[in-house]
């Protein structure tokens, strides 16, 4: 007997990395449930799956609590289980020297960057939890900023920090219920947000350099990689970034 399709629900799936790798998921056979807060846009990335009836559509904000519950119930509901969630919502913020940057920019990234991810983990947790088979795969969309931050850049460096303290927390907090989670950590993949990197990203000189990218569908084979890997297997940090852009010794 064909084993069921697995099920996986992808934040910020309307555009760029969500957009790309739901596509690609649902091409390696998953089935998914998808959400943003642009209904329009995410019937477009329904529209290039290739079975759109195995792809239910969300529209929401990752930063309402009673939207995410809601989510993750309607997810079980259509599906009867969760087999891998991505945490892909996310947002930067303008180059701004950290003196300038107004509390309402600072409460709204972390809002959207930590808040989000924080409910959508706390939910699908309490399902992979309590389903049977039990166990589940977290995946976040983390940085390269986790680990080295760009000038400028002190809003969206806390957030992505503080993602990567919330991947190793469920990491450990799922070891003994089969629930395992993994940061990737992304550098110059081709999307709207990174375009601007190609003609000039500010380096940490306060020089302005042009940047190499790379296709994103690179990215998007590796979440499904990951995805497919059994939960006996962690990968919990994962970098994947332009061959030619300023990491290693950034600057």
């Amino acid at each position: 007997m064909a084993a069921e399709p697995k099920v996986a629900v992808v934040t910020g799936a309307s555009s760029g990395i969500g957009k790309a790798s739901a596509i690609a998921l649902a091409k390696a056979g998953w089935s998914l449930v998808l959400f943003a807060r642009r209904t329009d846009a995410l019937r477009e990335t329904q529209a290039e799956c290739p079975h759109p009836d195995k792809v239910l559509l969300i529209t929401g904000d990752v930063t309402s609590e009673e939207s995410v519950i809601e989510l993750f119930q309607t997810a079980v509901q259509r599906f009867g289980r969760i087999d891998l969630l991505f945490n892909n919502a996310g947002i930067s913020h303008s180059a701004s020297p950290l003196d300038e940057i107004s509390l309402s920019t600072f409460q709204n990234i972390v809002n959207i960057n930590v808040i989000g991810t924080f409910l959508c983990t706390r939910e699908a947790f309490k399902i992979f939890k309590a389903q049977s088979p039990r166990g589940g795969r977290i995946i976040n969309n983390g940085s390269i900023s986790a680990h080295s931050p760009r000038l400028h850049a002190a809003g969206y460096t806390t957030t992505k920090h503080a993602v990567l303290g919330l991947t190793r927390a469920t990491a450990l907090d799922g070891r003994q219920l089969n629930v395992t989670c993994t940061q990737i950590d992304i550098g110059n993949a081709y999307t709207d947000m990174a375009a601007v990197n190609q003609t000039g990203a500010l380096q940490a000189d306060g020089s302005v350099k042009a940047e190499g990218t790379f296709d994103v569908r690179h990215v998007a084979d590796t979440i499904v990689h990951i995805a497919s890997l059994p939960l006996d297997v962690t990968v919990l940090n994962f970098n994947i970034l332009a061959t030619t852009m300023p990491f290693v010794g950034r600057g």
